[in-house]
């Protein structure tokens, strides 16, 4: 086992051993094992062909289903806020003022309007794996587990986070060798040390193979070791390819395509990643412009009409520039998209005590924007009573989503996998997909 942890040398699992390698003249800036063994290949995919994938976009706080997607314009001025509902060019599929562009592209969206939540905090677990509490896996860990195509081309991750590692799906009961990969600013470090050649690399992976009868008696519940020593291997591969550290450089598209992104580059480094050849990325879209006296980046108890004339411009720029790209780029039948948040918002504003027309949390109804991945768009599905209260009839819910998303993927949701104690386990308990999206 081989092990990258700063200028130290110090191992990374938390265990009690004594260092025994040197590897300093390897490079790899501050990339860490533990984020090295994130790279993970079962298999790359035959030249030319490309899996399904998946790009979810997480606006932690929970946004206002009520003001951006399923607005209430006959309801009291205390229900429907201040911003109007706009046509799209889909019958029926009106959406807030301040999203012009998407309403140009809403043939290429779908909208799931009977969305229910289990949580009533800000942790977005239910979004990754579909359920609150557990020690389930997240998709991307599930994808990285067991799609046979999930590895990848230049040595990438299958399973990429971008964003801030306290909203990141987590794997679960299947371990640290199916960890996300979060890459910060550690991408552009990926490659070789200008003294080390590619011989000499492999002198390293020779010695490193020497200390493949390393004890796994001292391994935890979690299989850490394990984990870590089956991707040794992919860490090595991984720094003596440009591409893994091309695929997160934004700075490569030409300035046109990065000027239609904005500030939302997040989204145009997801979009690099899945054509690439990454299964999954998730990302919590960043809030680059909040505003005075707003509080998180969806979580609007405050002043929420102000702070989302500040956030809800970029998100609609941001979505409008993916979508397009991939259909421009011949990805929208291969790559789907979800946007949504942990819940929606109180229909009814400034219900919480000491603040000022805010709206508190809702799980009780919300959203989800769909788009690509082959499924059907153009649609309006599902629908909530006149002030935005409750779901009519039966509603939707993250497994309902995920069930689609990884129809799309390829798996089958009822597929089950050992849990800590070698029990089975579904991957969801409701499989039952998003009907009109399938």
């Amino acid at each position: 086992m081989l092990t990258f942890c700063g200028s130290k040398q110090r191992l990374c699992d938390g265990l009690s051993r004594r260092d025994f390698l040197k590897v300093g003249a390897l490079g790899v800036g501050d990339l860490t094992l533990a984020d090295l063994l994130r790279v993970k290949s079962h298999g790359a995919p035959s030249a030319g062909s490309r899996g399904k994938a998946v790009i979810m976009v997480y606006l932690n706080g929970g946004p206002s289903h009520i003001d951006l997607y399923d607005m209430k314009p006959d309801a009291p001025a205390e229900v429907r806020g201040e911003f109007k509902p706009i046509r799209t060019n889909v019958p029926g599929f009106d959406i807030c003022e301040l999203m012009p562009l998407q309403a140009k592209i809403a043939d290429k969206l779908a909208i799931i309007r009977n969305m229910k939540f289990e949580q009533q905090g800000h942790t977005p677990p239910e979004l990754y794996t579909g359920f609150v509490r557990g020690d389930r896996p997240s998709i991307g860990s599930v994808v990285s587990k067991l799609r046979s195509d999930a590895g990848l081309r230049g040595a990438l991750s299958p399973y990429v986070y971008l964003g801030d590692a306290n909203h990141v799906g987590q794997p679960g009961f299947l371990g640290k060798g199916h960890e996300a990969y979060i890459p910060g600013a550690r991408a552009m470090n990926l490659g070789l040390a200008r003294d080390m050649t590619l011989d000499r690399l492999g002198e390293r992976r020779r010695l490193v193979e020497s200390f493949d009868a390393l004890r796994r008696d001292v391994d935890d519940a979690h299989g850490s070791i394990a984990g870590m020593d089956a991707f040794t291997a992919q860490a090595l591969e991984m720094i003596t390819s440009n591409k893994a550290r091309d695929a997160f450089d934004v700075g490569k598209e030409p300035e046109p395509v990065r000027e239609r992104y904005g500030k939302g580059t997040e989204l145009l480094q997801a979009r690099r990643l899945v054509e690439a050849g990454v299964p999954v990325v998730t990302l919590t879209a960043r809030n680059h412009t909040p505003g005075p006296m707003c509080n998180g980046d969806w979580d609007h108890h405050d002043h929420i009409f102000r702070c989302l004339r500040a956030v809800v411009p970029q998100l609609d720029r941001s979505i409008h520039a993916l979508v397009t790209d991939l259909h421009e780029r011949g990805l929208d039948r291969d790559v789907a998209v979800v946007v949504w948040g942990e819940m929606g918002r109180t229909p009814r504003v400034g219900t919480q005590r000491g603040t000022t027309a805010g709206r508190d949390h809702w799980p009780q109804a919300g959203f989800a924007l769909m788009a690509g991945g082959g499924l059907t768009m153009g649609q309006v599905i599902g629908a909530t009573d006149p002030r935005g209260d409750n779901p009519k009839g039966r509603p939707y819910t993250p497994q309902n989503v995920l069930a689609t998303l990884y129809h799309v993927l390829g798996i089958d949701p009822a597929t089950t996998l050992p849990d800590h104690q070698g029990r089975p386990v579904y991957l969801l308990d409701d499989r039952d997909k998003v009907a009109e999206l399938v």
